[in-house]
């Protein structure tokens, strides 16, 4: 993808900003587009353009004729969403369609434009069923499906992604906080670590490194949908809190939390992708460098 001109939805985010960094350090001219709902200027990358807007303004913030767009700008928080399914409606409904509407206009005049849409593990959650139980897990999956359609009707080039449970430098914490870096910031501060029940709940924790990996690989490479992007290793909620030997607090089951995800890195590892960061590795190692008091 040499010289390209890539569009970055959600450029400022956790995953998006490490995805920048990548594709620009290739020589790629990188644009951002993000309203930081989640983003965060400290994100930025040097050398990226960024915009500040929702994907639904798409149309009006970027005028340039792209090649790629990895569609990372998305609501993505499970248990979160059932107390504001307005705004996931809003970042995932509305905005993604005004990145697909873009998406359609981009190829014409003999341009072709290929967008990357980052899916969600929640659709394979408990054999399927979990694509359901929450507004961004339907969303999510309802989004990789107007992906498809839009590809049929229009002949559009496109590649899915699924991500499953990404961790690593630069990860949040707080209301839309993610697993590990909340595990990270209570053991620092010395508080107990909070596990929802049962706490046998599995998860294919994978570096964010390696999804970029992914990322880069499947839009070189991949074409059409099933590029999961997950670690072989599952771990329970309850196992990676007692790695950090702290003190452990049960908090009670609540809707959405799937117990299993299966792992769908059949199609990612043809293209010769794989998870190559260890979770156990990666909390010895951030165990070591802050000894408990």
């Amino acid at each position: 993808m040499s010289g390209k001109t890539i569009l970055v939805t959600g450029g400022a985010g956790f995953v998006g900003s490490n995805l920048c960094k990548r594709l620009l350090a290739a020589g790629h001219k990188i644009i951002s587009l993000d309203n930081y709902f989640a983003g965060s200027r400290d994100n930025h990358v040097e050398g990226v353009d960024y915009r500040d807007g929702h994907t639904k303004d798409i149309a009006k913030l970027v005028s340039e004729n792209i090649d790629t767009i990895y569609h990372l700008g998305e609501y993505s928080r499970v248990q979160q969403s059932l107390d504001e399914p307005d705004l996931v409606w809003d970042l995932n409904i509305s905005g993604t369609f005004g990145v697909l509407e873009f998406w359609r206009k981009q190829n014409k005049d003999g341009r072709v434009c290929k967008l990357v849409y980052a899916g969600s593990s929640t659709k394979f959650g408990d054999g399927g069923i979990s694509r359901d139980a929450t507004p961004y897990a339907w969303t999510k999956a309802t989004n990789t499906e107007l992906v498809k359609n839009y590809s049929v009707w229009y002949d559009l080039p496109y590649a899915i992604t699924y991500f499953y449970n990404v961790y690593g430098p630069g990860e949040r914490i707080g209301k839309y906080g993610t697993v590990i870096a909340i595990f990270m910031d209570r053991y620092l501060k010395g508080e107990p670590l909070q596990v929802t029940l049962p706490g046998t709940q599995r998860r294919n924790f994978t570096h964010v490194s390696d999804i970029v990996n992914g990322l880069v690989l499947v839009g070189e490479k991949g074409e059409g949908d099933g590029y999961g992007l997950g670690n072989d290793t599952p771990h329970t909620i309850i196992d990676i809190a007692k790695m950090f030997a702290s003190e452990i607090e049960m908090l009670p089951a609540h809707p959405g939390n799937r117990l299993e995800s299966e792992l769908m890195s059949k199609k990612s590892k043809e293209l010769g992708w794989d998870a190559k960061i260890s979770l156990t590795e990666e909390i010895t190692k951030f165990l070591s460098e802050h000894p408990r008091a």
